[in-house]
């Protein structure tokens, strides 16, 4: 890696984005690079309170808003590029969630039209204690209120996808986007296939919290300062997302039916354990499928998320991943900023 650079950003309203693809970058990043960025809530900061019902103050297709995009140095079609998630801080000390009409997984939708009518709408405010490491929830229709721990994600985060597309920053797809997974969590390195000149890499639609499947549609919705770093890994392609983390790799299948984001993602661990460990195909399906999770991201967006996961530990003879890059970004995110 190069010498390490620090860059802040903080976008203006006028400067977020709601595209991966289509437009032009705010700042270059190079190779070992950390970026410190701020990013906004889905609803772009305007739900505050009960009585702002996302459908009366904010404005489609104007939500999930991300920061960005970024120009990676180097980056090519063809390479990989490595952004590890050093801190994911709450921007403020509360967050929202809510309900929406025709949208989340218990609900009549489009896709899955019945004579039911919509749910109610309804704004949830949580209270965020950093120091208690806290989030509390508070029912709306009666006194009932727990904690639940806080634990900071990125909801959103990708790169420009091929073709000359710009995709909505609401879909998940192989360039990323809204991935909508818990383990998008500080110390998790998270790689992208770089389908464009640069990458373009941008990231949004932070999260106090949220239940795998992200039911209802909408998490404990939060603003960030979100440190990260990049390389570039170069000449090795990567068809889906996926994730490292100290004890566990994972891939990611977005698609719909759901079963066939489950497809894709077990399609490419299986493929990608065998790599590492030199297991058989069939081998290492048959050890994916005893030892794999299979956590959901969500089931509520215009694709689906689903995580094939395997722990480290049940991996024979397991190559360092992408060359150790993990190991060497967690390291450096250690160091002095």
């Amino acid at each position: 890696m190069t010498t390490m650079e620090k860059i802040v950003y903080r976008p203006a309203r006028d400067e977020l984005a709601y595209t991966f693809g289509g437009r032009m970058p705010v700042a270059h990043l190079r190779s070992g690079d950390i970026l410190q960025v701020h990013t906004e809530d889905c609803f772009g900061g305007l739900v505050r309170g009960v009585g702002d019902l996302p459908s009366q103050v904010c404005r489609m297709p104007y939500l999930n808003p991300v920061s960005g995009p970024f120009f990676v140095e180097d980056a090519e079609p063809g390479d990989t590029v490595a952004v590890h998630l050093a801190s994911i801080v709450p921007a403020r000390d509360w967050g929202v969630s809510s309900t929406f009409p025709h949208f989340g997984a218990l609900t009549s939708t489009s896709h899955t039209a019945t004579l039911q009518p919509p749910l109610q709408e309804r704004v949830w405010v949580y209270q965020i204690d950093r120091k208690a490491g806290t989030v509390r929830f508070h029912a709306t229709a009666t006194e009932h209120s727990v904690n639940l721990p806080l634990d900071p994600m990125i909801g959103t985060i990708g790169v420009a996808p091929g073709g000359f597309e710009a995709r909505s920053t609401i879909v998940p797809d192989s360039h990323g986007g809204n991935l909508d997974t818990p383990e998008l969590r500080a110390g998790t390195t998270l790689y992208l296939p770089v389908n464009v000149h640069g990458a373009l890499l941008a990231l949004g639609d932070g999260h106090a919290r949220q239940g795998e499947g992200e039911a209802c549609g909408v998490g404990v919705e939060i603003a960030t300062t979100t440190t990260l770093i990049v390389e570039v890994i170069k000449d090795v392609p990567t068809a889906w997302p996926r994730l490292e983390t100290d004890t566990s790799i994972m891939s990611i299948g977005c698609a719909r039916p759901l079963e066939d984001a489950y497809r894709i993602a077990h399609h490419d661990l299986v493929n990608w354990t065998s790599t590492l460990t030199g297991l058989e195909e069939l081998d290492a399906y048959q050890l994916v499928s005893q030892a794999g999770r299979a956590p959901i991201g969500n089931v509520c967006d215009p694709n689906y998320t689903v995580l094939a996961a395997v722990d480290k530990a049940f991996l024979p003879c397991l190559a360092a991943p992408y060359g150790g890059v993990h190991a060497r970004l967690r390291q450096a995110a250690a160091g002095p900023r």
